[in-house]
């Protein structure tokens, strides 16, 4: 029924006052963000935007601050100002749920944007985070094959959060059970931010009178927290991992003070949750969307997902985010003297 009312309406304005290319089937789509505080969220608006604009649809967000009660109004809002569909980027994917009702309510068509929304209604798009997990467990073991091993996770409300860890787990059990490495502190990271990385960090080494070898950290804002907690100690060079190619990940990666960040290209994500968002618009089906196929998520629900492919990024592969496009040479190498390529 909105979407009948809304074409109606648009049908009057088009023959009273607008031009021919303002046409009815024009397609808004409505963005929420959990938050803009990670570096790596403003390149996924920019390619969402830019795959909007080539598909002649209109872009609205709104940004939910970390605050899941926000983002629910934020939804009710866009929802209000008749977007046709919605890409949700969830603060907390138990809470999201009646955000989800009102859409399906509407009719207006979800992709879950690269945290798992826990309903068949909503596509969910992502990288694969289990893959992700296990490419910095992998990194950070080829450095530090024996040591006592802290692990900082994400977020307790996002599911990303498990699946990392999970993938991490698969890498280091057997060095785990070899007697090799020991987990001597873990801890989640409330909200993915850095501060409280580097809290958690900061208590662990404390609490282990600095006797740590390695760090498994889940994304580069959390890295960042705990490379300064280890620069705090005089400890900065021991093992640390990360995802999502943020560029001062990228330079602490090519200085030695990071050893990996997994790179999720957000362009490619941002381009692709766009282009399914207008088709899933214009009536298409999930199942109709290039590279879908059906998973089922660990709490035994049948999804709707494309799941794309991570690049984990070395001191010894430096070049290939250069070579991209994604940083420029002098961002990745400022303050790098004698490193590895392209900063050699």
């Amino acid at each position: 029924m909105r979407r009948f009312q809304k074409l109606l309406a648009g049908a009057l304005l088009v023959s009273v006052a607008l031009p021919i290319h303002a046409q009815a089937q024009d397609i808004t789509v409505g963005v929420s963000w959990s938050n803009f505080q990670e570096e790596r969220w403003k390149t996924d608006e920019a390619a969402i935007k830019g795959a909007l604009e080539a598909a002649g649809a209109a872009y609205v967000s709104a940004d939910a601050q970390s605050s899941a009660a926000k983002q629910l109004s934020d939804i009710e809002a866009l929802i209000a100002q008749g977007v046709d569909a919605l890409i949700i980027l969830a603060q907390d994917s138990q809470a999201i749920g009646p955000a989800i009702q009102a859409a399906a309510n509407e009719g207006i068509p979800v992709v879950g944007y690269d945290r798992l929304i826990e309903d068949n209604r909503a596509f969910y798009l992502t990288f694969d985070n289990v893959e992700v997990g296990r490419m910095q467990a992998r990194e950070v073991l080829k450095q530090a094959p024996e040591g006592n091993y802290v692990m900082i996770k994400g977020s307790p409300t996002d599911p990303n959060a498990d699946f990392l860890r999970g993938g991490q787990q698969e890498v280091l059990q057997a060095a785990i059970d070899g007697g090799k490495i020991k987990i001597v502190g873990e801890a989640y990271t409330d909200g993915w931010l850095p501060a409280n990385a580097q809290r958690n960090m900061e208590q662990i080494l404390t609490a282990n009178n600095n006797k740590v070898d390695a760090v498994v950290a889940s994304n580069d804002g959390t890295a960042g927290g705990v490379v300064a907690a280890l620069t705090a100690q005089g400890m900065e060079g021991i093992p640390v991992s990360g995802q999502d190619g943020d560029h001062a990940a990228l330079n602490r990666v090519a200085k030695g003070t990071q050893t990996v960040s997994v790179w999720k290209d957000a362009r490619e994500l941002g381009k692709v949750a766009g282009e399914i968002a207008v088709a899933l618009a214009k009536g298409g089906t999930m199942d109709s969307v290039e590279g879908a196929s059906k998973w089922t998520s660990p709490a035994g629900t049948e999804l709707t997902a494309r799941f794309l492919a991570p690049i984990p990024v070395t001191r010894d592969n430096l070049s290939v985010v250069v070579d991209a496009g994604w940083i420029t040479k002098d961002a990745l190498c400022q303050g790098v003297s004698g490193g590895p390529a392209p900063c050699n």
